[in-house]
């Protein structure tokens, strides 16, 4: 469950701050920000369904999960082939955010 909330928070999180960049960046119609405002609101509410105690220890580990669609969207929507040291680094920050929301816990 983790994963696809994480996913799908990556996802709401890039095209909501996307949807200011074009705004701000593009020229693009200030109208712009209302979905993206909605997609930042879809974003904070995704995070909220994963399973920890910490609400610190969820956002560390979703930040591996939003390096990973941020390579992504580099690749599809503005159409730049990540190199290899995009996808080392970002295999690096999975394992970490894997570490840091699975790793066995003393107290």
């Amino acid at each position: 469950m983790a994963l696809f909330a994480y996913i799908g928070a990556a996802m709401a999180e890039i095209a909501g701050c996307f949807a200011f960049w074009a705004w701000l960046r593009m020229d693009r119609s200030v109208l712009w920000i209302v979905p993206g405002v909605a997609s930042l609101c879809l974003f904070a509410w995704l995070l909220t369904l994963v399973e920890t105690d910490n609400a610190g220890r969820a956002y560390a580990a979703y930040g591996s999960i939003y390096i990973m669609a941020a390579i992504g969207w580099l690749w599809v929507v503005e159409g730049a082939r990540p190199d290899w040291w995009d996808l080392i680094g970002m295999a690096i920050c999975l394992v970490g955010g894997a570490v840091i929301l699975w790793g066995p816990r003393t107290a």
